[in-house]
């Protein structure tokens, strides 16, 4: 059997690879930018091993022996299902195994929001660190007695309320319905954009959830609050987002995704002091790749031997 990883694997991750591999699946890493060898190699491959390049309608259709898209990871907005249903190959996902890393993540750029990291970082690499603007310092803040708003409560958002909570925040959280065991106070999103002074998103990126959150719900929010995003850039309205970073009414953003990625210099979010960004990164960790490599060469054995697939998607 014969799997395609597309993507720019770090060397790390190619010796996970090599080191876990079952012996009777052959595993092919191509980077995301040879696409020539990649439409080659898709010619008889089984499996596509998937993690951001876009698997388009005729990507499929120029894979007659493709069987099973498998998901490194959980958002499946970047496959076209009916074109994967239309030629009868499975799509699968993994949720669970990147929660714990998007969450530390989540947190990490809500501190460095709060506390500013980007400007005084520059400042200081540039001999400046102790001739910040005073009214700069006015701007920080701590975790401690401020409400966070989690928009979605899967995984990843289940994971974080209770660090938050430890570290002395109110967490509230909107959802498709209420949880019963949640650890935190539901409130109907536009409530919850009112009262929290941080809100942080945790939901797939449907044709329902696109620009979500929209220039009338960003001016909804509490002025001085920080938007923080960990999961898909098109849930924002990115222009109205900037709007309100530039004029205040937001003090700050923390962004692992952008809406157009890969994304390039001339983003003009890029250029605020009061965001701080990361190239969508926030799964990526040794662990995540292990337990992610653990469900993706189970569904490869599931597949050879006809057996139900794990998180089956199409």
């Amino acid at each position: 059997m014969k799997a395609v990883l597309q993507y720019r694997a770090s060397p790390g991750f190619q010796d996970r690879i090599a080191a876990t591999a079952p012996d009777w699946l052959d595993v092919l890493v191509i980077d995301e930018a040879d696409k020539e060898t990649f439409a080659a190699e898709m010619a008889d491959t089984d499996v596509l091993l998937h993690v951001l390049e876009t698997v388009t309608a005729d990507v499929i259709d120029a894979a007659p022996a493709l069987r099973l898209i498998q998901k490194i990871g959980v958002g499946v907005n970047t496959i076209d299902l009916d074109g994967a249903a239309q030629n009868g190959v499975a799509v699968c996902n993994m949720p669970g195994t990147n929660s714990r890393a998007v969450a530390e993540m989540t947190l990490t750029l809500m501190l460095a929001a709060l506390r500013r990291v980007p400007y005084f970082d520059s400042r200081m690499r540039g001999g400046k660190g102790w001739t910040a603007n005073l009214n700069s310092f006015d701007g920080l803040g701590e975790i401690a007695g401020r409400t966070v708003g989690l928009v979605g409560y899967g995984d990843v958002a289940r994971l974080l309320a209770p660090v938050l909570m430890a570290m002395g925040a109110h967490i509230l959280y909107t959802a498709t319905s209420e949880k019963g065991d949640a650890e935190a106070d539901w409130r109907e999103l536009p409530h919850l954009l009112r009262e929290a002074d941080i809100v942080s998103l945790h939901l797939p990126l449907t044709p329902a959830t696109k620009h979500m959150i929209d220039g009338a719900a960003i001016k909804s929010m509490k002025p001085g609050a920080v938007l923080v995003n960990t999961a898909r850039g098109g849930l924002l309205d990115e222009t109205a987002l900037i709007q309100a970073l530039k004029s205040g009414h937001l003090r700050a953003a923390g962004l692992d995704v952008v809406s157009l990625e890969p994304a390039s210099a001339g983003n003009p979010l890029f250029d605020l002091h009061n965001v701080v960004v990361m190239p969508h990164i926030a799964w990526i960790t040794p662990e995540t790749l292990d337990r992610s490599l653990g469900v993706a060469f189970e569904n490869c054995r599931r597949l050879r031997d006809g057996e139900d697939l794990l998180h089956r998607v199409v």
